[in-house]
């Protein structure tokens, strides 16, 4: 009995510290979508430049999680998520220094491991709950993705006080108490390690099974939208309503708040509704949401008999905002319950297929800034980032229901009672 108390407390340490550390790391992972608005009126660049900037640290914070996942299985969490948030600290730093574009480009592509921390922490707790409790414990980390607006919290009061360079060497000092935290109140259990002959070719391969290749299309909305937005939303408020830094990123956490906290809830949803209908209404919630979203500012004007009439259509910042904050509640859901999929379809290699689809988030993640900005520039309207969304969210709702809407017989005697659902 003492012994089962005290691995419950270890269990809920580990947890909780956990949950910190990688709220920290995807504090610092988004970094770039506060500082990067004088950065980019600083070295002048366009909004595709502006893209690419915020999205280096995706790139490498995407690449690593299948490494990430396989080691973790090795060598144990604690040891490899202490070891990730060390390496960043140095890079954290150097950011302050920087001063011309490739100087940031390249210290984001080592400030990017961050982000990777995900796929260590999620094998990690997962390990330290029963089976019943996995979902509870994987969801409660998940929640670790609000890092982002936490940084919309801190990092604009930071700026505006002491001007951009701050924020750097103020994160790396949080990351590297973090770290002191971490490691004082984590623990490492032998008996998880997995003797993983993995090799990461192998991985690879689960990209040939057509339900892989459906999950990740899924995620790359969900987790990459997520991305891509949290860290376009506060310079679109900028140019587009005029505001200030600071309002702008407390408006804009009120998309990427929701986002993170309310992925435990989607996981317990999913794990009563299933993850098809949870998923599903994701996806009909964000293709609704995205379409209002795409609606540029326009002004029609109408020859009338007493002459030209002009009037004017196009969302405020409060119906915008209140639009966002929806769609970050149905992605957080979404997070959820691609992985309750994942976890139904794939119980034995659960990391590999979750390193896979992460992945494919994370990637989404990376290109969508970059898209968002190449489409500004060529069209100039600020809204076409929500479009291209719009066009993604298309896809799957298609997909999903070619692959698993219309092999559901909704009537007749085929069709399931509502008893045998569960």
């Amino acid at each position: 009995m003492a012994s089962e108390l005290r691995n419950e407390r270890k269990a809920w340490s580990v947890l909780i510290v956990s949950t910190l550390a990688f709220t920290v790391c995807f504090m610092v992972w988004m970094m770039f979508g506060v500082i990067g608005i004088p950065i980019k009126k600083m070295l002048n660049l366009n909004a595709t430049e502006f893209g690419l900037l915020t999205a280096m640290p995706v790139l490498t914070g995407s690449l690593i999680r299948v490494p990430l996942g396989i080691w973790t299985d090795r060598y144990g969490g604690r040891i490899v998520m202490a070891l990730l948030m060390a390496l960043t600290v140095p890079a954290i730093w150097l950011m302050s220094y920087a001063t011309e574009y490739w100087h940031f480009l390249t210290i984001g592509l080592f400030v990017g491991l961050a982000g990777g921390s995900f796929s260590v922490g999620t094998p990690y707790v997962a390990r330290w709950f029963p089976k019943s409790r996995q979902g509870m414990a994987m969801g409660v980390y998940g929640a670790g993705n609000s890092g982002s607006a936490v940084n919309k919290f801190v990092a604009p009061v930071l700026l505006v006080a002491f001007g951009w360079a701050m924020v750097p060497q103020v994160y790396a000092a949080i990351m590297l108490g973090t770290l002191v935290l971490f490691w004082l109140f984590s623990h490492s259990d032998p008996a998880h390690l997995v003797p993983s002959n993995v090799k990461f070719s192998d991985q690879l391969k689960a990209l040939k099974d057509p339900k892989v290749l459906k999950y990740c299309q899924y995620y790359s909305i969900v987790f990459g939208g997520y991305v891509a937005l949290a860290l376009w939303m506060v310079q679109y408020y900028v140019g587009e309503y005029g505001l200030d830094i600071r309002v702008a990123a407390l408006l804009a956490a009120c998309f990427s708040l929701p986002g993170g906290v309310l992925r435990a809830i989607g996981g317990v949803l999913s794990d009563k509704y299933g993850a098809h209908s949870v998923t599903w209404w994701v996806m009909w919630v964000s293709w609704i949401c995205l379409f209002l979203l795409s609606y540029p500012q326009t002004d029609f004007t109408i020859l009338t008999v007493n002459g030209p009439s002009t009037f004017h259509i196009g969302l405020n910042v409060y119906v915008f905002t209140g639009l966002m904050a929806v769609l970050g509640v149905a992605f957080a859901f979404g997070k959820a319950s691609v992985f309750k999929y994942i976890s139904d379809d794939y119980p034995k290699n659960i990391g590999a297929i979750s390193g896979i689809v992460g992945l494919a988030g994370g990637m989404g993640g990376f290109i969508l800034p970059i898209l968002f900005g190449a489409l500004m520039d060529l069209t100039g309207v600020r809204s076409s980032a929500f479009m291209l969304m719009y066009g993604v969210v298309w896809v799957s709702l298609i997909w999903m229901y070619w692959t698993e809407v219309r092999k559901t017989p909704v009537m007749g005697a085929g069709a399931p009672s509502l008893s045998h659902q569960h």
